[in-house]
């Protein structure tokens, strides 16, 4: 599925509607440059999900636990260099099935992500339009109103 937005408006609405699709053991895996919207997807999918801002990405703690039910787990492997720093870290855990996963930059720990999940890749930054291709890999599929 591919979907363009054409303004952070448009893709928090979509992001709040996919987190409402969510389920505890659902993972979701982000891609895109620096600049393209993770976080802001993230940030929609919480409030979807848990009516709660705000969200911030955890690039330096690696881990943010949004408390609901279920809870969201948000990880960001973005400096990451090798995925056996995530189990020194303790993150596989996390992936209890008993919350959401979101992982942003998850290819700096392809091995590390479950291979159940939904791939999200971003394209575009600054002012121009966000492209989302999403793709179930593994997982059930979306639902048609997406």
């Amino acid at each position: 599925m591919q979907r363009t937005f054409y303004s952070e408006a448009q893709m928090l609405a979509f992001a709040r509607l996919f987190g409402r699709f969510l389920q505890a053991g659902d993972v979701v895996a982000l891609a895109g440059a620096l600049g393209s919207g993770k976080t802001t997807f993230v940030r929609g999918v919480v409030h979807g999900r848990l009516h709660s801002d705000p969200t911030s990405s955890p690039t330096f703690t690696f881990a943010h636990r949004y408390h609901g039910d279920p809870p969201i787990d948000h990880l960001d492997f973005y400096r990451i260099d090798d995925a056996r720093e995530l189990a020194e870290l303790g993150l596989d855990e996390l992936f209890d099935g008993r919350s959401i996963i979101l992982i942003e930059w998850w290819k700096n720990g392809p091995s590390f992500t479950p291979r159940q999940r939904f791939e999200i890749t971003i394209e575009g930054a600054g002012d121009s339009p966000r492209t989302l291709c999403i793709e179930a890999v593994n997982t059930r599929a979306l639902p048609a109103f997406m």
